[in-house]
This record gives structure tokens, C-alpha cells and sequence, in this order.
């Protein structure tokens, strides 16, 4: 009898217990990781690889505090472009891709073109990030901000359902 074998259509449950425990703790040896999904290190390192390769794992890294890096101010920014020409959106995207102190940037739908994601040290520093930064953007007609006063949640995990098929 032959086991079943995930491909790259599917996801065992196997597969979906590492991504679950990597995303969680991405430091884990192979060796732990083997043992926490109930196998031996090299069939574990074979399974990592696959799942890296098919860029179902994308990257690894450490999540830093942003107290301690003078980056304790979150702000979201709506952006509305001027136009919405293809031509706009790309001159925007890539000016925008630049900007060391934008975590996320998002075309979206509804009243405005883009969401930005933003930490910085200060009330100060803000000003100068719309005023003199955000808004001398390619095609940026306006913005509306949003303060961070409480942070409630962050995360980056994303849920691995108990099915994935692909």
C-alpha cells in the first residue's frame, strides 16, 4: 500500500502543522520541528524545502519593537491620486516602494486609491512624512490620516486552514 504523499496541489496535515509552528517560531531546529510533527529531521528538511519552494514559506525574520527603535508613532494614511491612469498608479507605486518609513502600502477600493502604513518616531516626524514626503508623491491629489492611539492587535500570522488545496 502506498502512503500519500503531499504534492504541490495539497497541503497534508503534516505540511500544514510545520507552517503553523514556523510561523510561530521560525528560529525552531529541524531537529524540534522533526519531533513536534512526528518526523525524523531529514524527511522534516526535505518538507521545509518543498514548502519554501513553492512559495508557500516566503521569508524568515525577526520581529523587532518599535519602541526601542524611536518608531513607537503607527499612522495610517488614505491616498487619492489624481487620476486613475495606469500610468499614475505606477509612478506612485514605485516612489512609494521606496519610503523607508512605509510598512505597507495597499491600492484598494472605495473613496480613496491607497493605504498607507507608517511608523515613526514622533508628532514631528509625522508632519514631515505627509507634508514634505507622502504627499510630493507622484500623482497624490489629498490624504486623510489616522493616528494610532492603542494598539489592540498586530500580527503577521496568517491561519493555515485544516484543508489547503492549491
Amino acid at each position: 500500500m502506498k502512503t500519500r504523499r503531499a504534492s504541490s496541489r495539497e497541503l497534508d496535515k503534516i505540511d500544514r502543522q510545520i507552517l503553523r509552528i514556523l510561523q510561530k517560531e521560525a528560529r525552531i531546529s529541524f531537529v524540534e520541528l522533526g519531533e513536534r510533527v512526528g518526523l525524523s529531521t531529514s524527511p522534516c528538511m526535505e518538507r521545509v524545502k518543498r514548502l519554501e519552494r513553492e512559495k508557500f514559506i516566503l521569508s524568515y525574520g525577526a520581529r523587532l519593537n518599535p519602541h526601542k527603535l524611536h518608531a513607537s508613532l503607527l499612522v495610517f494614511v488614505e491616498i487619492s491620486l489624481t487620476s486613475k491612469s495606469a500610468s499614475i498608479f505606477d509612478d506612485f507605486r514605485k516612489a512609494a516602494t521606496k519610503l523607508p518609513h512605509v510598512m505597507e502600502c495597499h491600492l484598494v477600493s472605495g473613496d480613496f486609491d491607497y493605504l498607507v502604513k507608517a511608523r515613526i518616531s514622533e508628532m514631528a516626524s509625522y508632519r514631515q512624512l505627509l507634508g514634505d514626503i507622502l504627499l510630493k508623491l507622484p500623482g497624490v491629489r489629498e490624504s486623510k490620516s489616522y493616528i494610532v492611539m492603542e494598539e489592540i492587535k498586530e500580527t503577521l500570522d496568517i491561519p493555515v486552514p485544516e484543508e489547503v488545496i492549491v
